[in-house]
C-alpha cells in the first residue's frame, strides 16, 4: 500500500482531521481506516444508512469503534430521497420529496463536524466514470486539493485491498453473494435479502417493515418456475 500511505502523508500535511465515508461491513472502508488511523488526531466515520441499526452492519461498526477509538456518524443515504420521492419498494412516497447527492451528505458531514477534508474509498478499477474522475486529481491520482477530497485507494484493485485486510488480520469483509464490485446494502440485491432473511432475521424483518415489497421480491426469486 506503498502509493496510499503516500497520499495520506500528503493529506496529513494538510490536516489532522479527517471524514472518512465509511460502508460498515465492505473492504475498502475496512482497510481504509486500518491504513488512516495511525497518521490523523481525529477521524469521523460517517455511514450512510438505508435502514438504521441493521444488526450485522452494527456489530463492524461496534468492532471498528472498539479497534480504533473513532466516531461514527451516521445519515440517511442520499438515495433515501428518490426512494421517498418514487414510494421505493412500498415505502410511503412524498412526490414534493427533495432529491439529495453523495455531495449534498458530505457538506452536511462538514458542517456538523467541522472537519473539512473527506476520505471515500473510491478506485480508479471499481468504474470507467471513477477511472476517468480520479485521473484529474494530483499526488498520482488521489487527492483533489480544491474540493479537500481524497481517494488513497485509487490505485488499487479489488484483490489488494482483501490482501491488506488479510495480512493485517483485520476483520473479513461481508459478502453477501454475487459478482459484484461493492456488497452494499441495496435493496435491488436479491443477495443482500437472502443474506439478511437467513442469517439475521431480525434485520429482514427491519428491512420489510420498512420497504414491504421486498418481501414479494424475495418471495418471487425463491418461487421462480413454481407458478
Amino acid at each position: 500500500m506503498r502509493k496510499a500511505v503516500f497520499s495520506i502523508n500528503e493529506l496529513k500535511k494538510r490536516t489532522n482531521k479527517v471524514l472518512l465515508f465509511h460502508s460498515g461491513t465492505g473492504k475498502d472502508s475496512i482497510a481504509l481506516l486500518d491504513l488512516l488511523h495511525p497518521h490523523f488526531d481525529e477521524i469521523v466515520c460517517v455511514y450512510m444508512y438505508i435502514i438504521k441499526d441493521l444488526e450485522h452492519i452494527n456489530k463492524y461498526i461496534y468492532w471498528a469503534k472498539k479497534k480504533y477509538g473513532v466516531k461514527f456518524l451516521q445519515m440517511p443515504h442520499y438515495a433515501m430521497g428518490s426512494y421517498i420521492k418514487h414510494g421505493f419498494m412500498g415505502l410511503k412516497a412524498n412526490p414534493k420529496q427533495k432529491l439529495y447527492t453523495l455531495a449534498d451528505v458530505n457538506e452536511r458531514a462538514v458542517l456538523k463536524t467541522g472537519i473539512p477534508w473527506t476520505v471515500f474509498g473510491f478506485k480508479q478499477s471499481d468504474s470507467m466514470n471513477r477511472r476517468l474522475m480520479l485521473r484529474t486529481y494530483d499526488c498520482e491520482a488521489t487527492i483533489n486539493f480544491d474540493t479537500k477530497k481524497a481517494y488513497p485507494l485509487s490505485e488499487y484493485k479489488n484483490g489488494d485491498v482483501l490482501r491488506y485486510i488479510k495480512n493485517k488480520k483485520l476483520l473479513t469483509p461481508i459478502n453477501y453473494g454475487g459478482h459484484h464490485q461493492s456488497s452494499g446494502t441495496s435493496l435491488a440485491d436479491i443477495n443482500f435479502l437472502l443474506y439478511c432473511k437467513y442469517k439475521f432475521p431480525n434485520d429482514y424483518k427491519k428491512i420489510i417493515e420498512q420497504f414491504p415489497e421486498t418481501e414479494h421480491k424475495v418471495w418471487q426469486y425463491e418461487n421462480r418456475g413454481n407458478f
